[in-house]
């Protein structure tokens, strides 16, 4: 029972984060299984099997958060659908190569990918934007409740390239890839943060629907674990869209850098001599 509580509060927990910035949680969660399971509480699990679950999770809080979203018409669907012909077939080509990682090696790579995802966190308002709109040949303007209007663009090729790559790390770590695209659409392409938030929950819930079907081919996934996430997944993701809608995501965006900074060490650590 003990087990089963812990699991809904960490779905809950990283529904919450990953709507309010737009990470998606599987960057919460996988590393929350893999601990569990080192404490003797969840038994076989296999890093493969963490991601799996974490992929079926992310269809879950894609949708409850792109749902809250939609009433604020925050979701750019048509970017959305855009980026989705990249990221789909990334991330079934990293669910593949996921098979072929062993705890140790996953490890080490995931921690890595872990620390990178949080300097980008760090560093992400002290960048100067690449303004990308001057040659992009989709470009569209939106209008804030506060009245600011924002212009972003870009080209559909190579945004699509840089989301291939995104869906690959998604694939294969089993993230969401929004820790990716969202710091890329507000510096390469200039998305105001709310749309760029959003919209990336809507490329999460795309995205987790392919990679989840591929990892359950791949017999990746443990369903009592991923339906004892779900309910608090789904709740925490809506909880994290409204708080989105209400308060600036700056203090949760310090403090999930520090918690990933403190993960990706712990990982790696393990992964060089575990």
């Amino acid at each position: 029972m003990e087990w089963i509580i812990l699991l809904l509060a960490t779905g809950f927990c990283a529904g919450v984060v990953g709507a309010l910035v737009g990470l998606g949680g599987g960057i919460i969660i996988v590393p929350a299984l893999l601990y569990l399971h080192q404490l003797g509480m969840l038994g076989d699990l296999t890093p493969q099997k963490a991601v799996g679950i974490s992929t079926v999770i992310m269809i879950f809080t894609g949708l409850s958060s792109t749902l809250a979203y939609i009433k604020h018409k925050r979701v750019d669907y048509q970017t959305g659908l855009i980026f989705f012909i990249g990221s789909g077939p990334g991330g079934i080509i990293g669910s593949f190569i996921n098979k072929m990682l062993d705890v140790q090696a996953f490890n080490l790579y995931f921690g890595s990918f872990v620390i990178i995802v949080s300097v980008i966190l760090l560093i992400r308002e002290r960048l100067k934007p690449v303004n990308l709109i001057e040659k992009a040949t989709l470009v569209k303007t939106y209008k804030d409740s506060d009245g600011a209007e924002y212009t972003y663009g870009y080209k559909p090729g190579i945004a699509i390239f840089i989301c291939f790559l995104v869906g690959f790390c998604s694939g294969l770590f089993g993230i969401g890839g929004g820790s990716l695209i969202v710091p890329a659409m507000i510096l390469l392409f200039l998305f105001p943060p709310h749309v760029a938030v959003a919209t990336s929950m809507f490329i999460v819930f795309l995205s987790s629907i392919t990679n989840s079907i591929t990892h359950i081919a791949l017999g990746n996934v443990v369903w009592v674990y991923a339906f004892a996430l779900i309910p608090g997944a789904w709740f925490g993701a809506k909880t994290g869209a409204y708080i989105n809608t209400k308060l600036k995501s700056k203090t949760v965006v310090a403090l999930l850098r520090v918690i990933l900074l403190v993960i990706g060490m712990k990982l790696i650590w393990e992964g060089i001599y575990g």
